[in-house]
């Protein structure tokens, strides 16, 4: 009679090929509180988290286009004349609504200026308010009347140009010092990973010199039973 070869298979095996049943609570601890444990965790973790004030949700929903140098200085000339024409038109060209409308212009193309192009901005804010005087100053006679009257109205207001350049620069400078923290980031993290890999070794075969320490010591009787 041949036996037959089939096996049983082992409980390693079994173990494997069933299903997964649900997670078992631990001892002493009923299967509900569990649960209930884990859903408060992580309600509290929710909880935790910061509130973003209602503004800053509001500039996050803005357009954010990356401009170029070129395009930056462009955007801001065109819309600075377009706001001196309107303020010429409603206004009768007021300097004052000119410079206040000059603000906010300043800090939307540092804003969209795209960041390998940062440095331009302080640069093109002062052509724009520049180009966007030229209607409200005025001038008459020509083209020489009319260069004079700009260069009068740049001398006569030049707080407003100097505000809007502050604004300018100080943004593009926030703009550039937090692309240089975002960039150091990965690299520390890389260095000390590095730092960790090379370290490993070391200690692998520290333990390894450590190890052959006991059979260097189990030999010394060996030497002894020859010496008698």
């Amino acid at each position: 009679m041949e036996q037959s070869r089939t096996r049983t298979p082992q409980n390693g095996q079994r173990a494997r090929t069933s299903a997964p049943g649900p997670s078992r609570a631990p001892l002493g601890v009923p299967a509900g509180a569990a649960v209930t444990g884990e859903s408060a965790a992580v309600y509290r973790a929710a909880g935790r988290t910061r509130r973003v004030p209602p503004i800053v949700l509001a500039l996050r929903r803005l357009p954010s286009p990356r401009l170029t140098g070129l395009g930056g200085g462009l955007f801001a000339a065109a819309l600075m004349f377009a706001l001196g024409t309107l303020d010429w038109l409603l206004f009768d060209g007021s300097p004052t609504v000119y410079g206040v409308l000059f603000l906010p212009v300043c800090a939307v193309t540092a804003l969209w200026v795209r960041p390998a192009d940062l440095v331009t901005a302080p640069i093109c804010v002062p052509i724009a308010f520049a180009v966007g005087i030229v209607p409200v100053a005025g001038g008459t006679g020509g083209f020489g009347g009319q260069a004079m009257a700009v260069v009068t109205a740049l001398a006569l207001h030049a707080g407003w140009l100097y505000a809007g350049t502050l604004v300018a620069g100080v943004i593009a400078t926030v703009r550039k010092v937090r692309l240089m923290g975002r960039r150091r980031g990965p690299v520390k993290a890389g260095s000390a990973g590095s730092a960790g890999k090379a370290g490993g070794p070391g200690a692998k075969a520290g333990g390894a010199t450590k190890a052959g320490g006991p059979g260097a010591k189990a030999g010394g009787p060996g030497k002894a039973g020859a010496r008698r």
